[in-house]
């Protein structure tokens, strides 16, 4: 896997496809379910959400840490 597919675009847009296969095969195979597949989406979807506000607002460390910070109480 090339190391520019390894971002949370990639990752979002594979989870999307994902989802699409899942409603697609639900709503072919089982149209009765596909209400319960929507509201398990929608949860995701909240989540998902949630964890990209989070990434934009707070965004990760940079690489290698900050200087002079201990691991912890030894």
């Amino acid at each position: 896997m090339k190391s520019s597919f390894r971002t949370y675009t990639a990752y979002s847009i594979a989870c999307a496809v994902v989802w699409a296969v899942i409603l697609v095969v639900v709503a072919t195979v089982s149209p009765p379910k596909l209400h319960t597949f929507v509201i398990v989406f929608a949860g995701w979807a909240i989540g998902w959400l949630s964890a990209t506000i989070a990434r934009s607002v707070y965004p990760p460390p940079p690489a290698g840490g900050r200087r002079g910070a201990t691991a912890g109480p030894r």
